[in-house]
């Protein structure tokens, strides 16, 4: 059986934007503008991932690193104890989390490394880590 649906997550986009990083917005009318469709809104709103409001507005400009963190807050929210996360193949965290782009195991897991010390900064009782193998 194949079964198809589709879930659109907003109902109309304003977005604003200019390649010269020196214009600013003429007025607020000019503010973006996303409309969350009902069924999107109501879907959060049940299934809240508990988040630090404040790591994300400071990791919004990584958005690599902000995808780690949710990431991160999600598993360890739901996660009944301690859980091994393999870092390639099917069910790796490089699919999981959308990094594609580094294709090369060891240039995944420094790129990992690095996002992880962001996020210690901002979590410091973050439990993961890279296990001595590399593999998970």
């Amino acid at each position: 059986m194949v079964q198809r649906s589709r879930f659109s997550f907003f109902r109309e986009a304003q977005i604003w934007y200019s390649r010269d990083p020196e214009q600013y917005p003429l007025s607020d009318q000019f503010e973006n503008v996303i409309v969350l469709t009902d069924e999107f809104y109501r879907e959060i709103v049940a299934h809240p991932i508990p988040a630090d409001l404040e790591a994300v507005k400071v990791l919004a400009s990584a958005p690599a690193v902000l995808d780690l963190f949710m990431w991160l807050s999600y598993r360890c929210f739901v996660a009944k104890g301690k859980e091994t996360i393999p870092l390639f193949g099917p069910r790796g965290l490089a699919g999981q989390i959308g990094s594609i782009e580094y294709a090369r195991p060891r240039r995944f897991r420094e790129k990992l490394d690095q996002w992880l010390e962001s996020i210690r900064v901002l979590w410091p009782e973050c439990p993961a880590k890279i296990s001595g193998d590399g593999r998970a």
